[in-house]
């Protein structure tokens, strides 16, 4: 009875991790299916946009200008990090998550996601609608609405920051996954995004957003010096807020100790032989024998629950 009891709290903990699972797959299948869908009506709209439509001056320049706009691009970072973090889920239904290819895309998902989805949903989003209660021509001219549905709107400016809310409470990321290939994937995007901006303006003499229109070129500067910098904000604060939510360290269940981890190995027909595995210097021993290196790939890169699950058939056998 007292083993049945011990094993309950393993049951919630797997109850829970499924739960969390099922919930991000549905978010994440809902979610990349009605971006992709968003995306190609956008494409539609430009293609299908009248003759009239187009004499339009506000117009023409949208419909000549649509790949330019810091939204589209934006939009695009969510479709990519959607994209992954579905495909990752898929992986982790099958219990390939922790392979090369699993690792991969966990990688890339989560820097996507802290270095360029973060930062830029937040910028577009505040700095869209606050420029957009005091007048919307400087960003969403009236004219728009001929073309574009309020609904469309919303889903480019409004949803996209509820993707991040709900990936914030279903996903920990309490701090950076790799600060540098993060760091780079936000200039990058900030520095190129900067070269085509002034070269739009430059070439055309026509401001992408009118509300640098109405400024002089030292206010330009200003308010570019505070945009970036306000979207580099977003990018940090995005950890501590995290750690609000899910806690500031990881709980022992979701970290088991080394010890717990041999005892756990070692147990056969209901009985613990804690001393059939020996760890020296990172190596399982039993019976004088190396069985694994834990410093070296793959297992190096796995956490321990991981291991001791793809380990486990190896030792139910195994006797000193």
């Amino acid at each position: 009875m007292s083993h049945v009891e011990a094993g309950l709290p393993n049951v919630d903990k797997e109850k829970r991790f499924s739960l969390i699972l099922f919930l991000r797959t549905v978010f994440h299948s809902v979610y990349v299916v009605g971006a992709f869908c968003v995306f190609m009506f956008g494409g539609y709209i430009v293609m299908t946009m009248g003759e009239e439509a187009s004499k339009h001056p506000v117009l023409r320049d949208m419909k000549a200008m649509t790949p330019a706009f810091l939204t589209n691009w934006n939009y695009s970072f969510q479709i990519v990090f959607l994209s992954l973090s579905l495909t990752h889920d898929v992986l982790e239904w099958t219990s390939h998550h922790n392979s090369n290819l699993g690792v991969k895309i966990r990688y890339w998902r989560d820097v996507i996601f802290c270095g360029a989805v973060v930062p830029f949903t937040l910028f577009v989003s505040t700095m869209f609608w606050s420029v957009y209660a005091i007048d919307r021509e400087y960003v969403f001219p009236e004219v728009y609405d001929l073309v574009v549905p309020w609904w469309f709107n919303h889903c480019v400016h409004t949803n996209i920051a509820v993707v991040l809310l709900i990936e914030t409470l279903l996903q920990p990321r309490r701090s950076p996954t790799d600060v540098k290939c993060e760091n780079v994937i936000f200039w990058s995007i900030g520095l190129g995004y900067a070269v085509v901006y002034y070269t739009i303006y430059f070439s055309t003499n026509i401001w992408l957003y009118q509300i640098f229109g109405i400024m002089t070129w030292w206010q330009v500067c200003l308010y570019q010096s505070f945009i970036w910098l306000a979207t580099y904000v977003f990018y940090i604060i995005q950890f501590p807020i995290n750690r609000l939510v899910h806690g500031a360290e990881k709980s022992r269940d979701e970290k088991p100790q080394f010890e717990d981890v041999k005892k756990e190995m070692s147990e056969t027909n209901g009985k613990v032989e804690t001393n059939a595995i020996l760890e020296t210097n990172g190596k399982l021993e039993t019976n004088g024998k190396v069985i694994t290196d834990l410093k070296t790939p793959p297992f190096s890169t796995k956490s321990w629950s991981t291991k001791f699950r793809s380990l486990r058939s190896q030792f139910e056998t195994s006797r000193l």
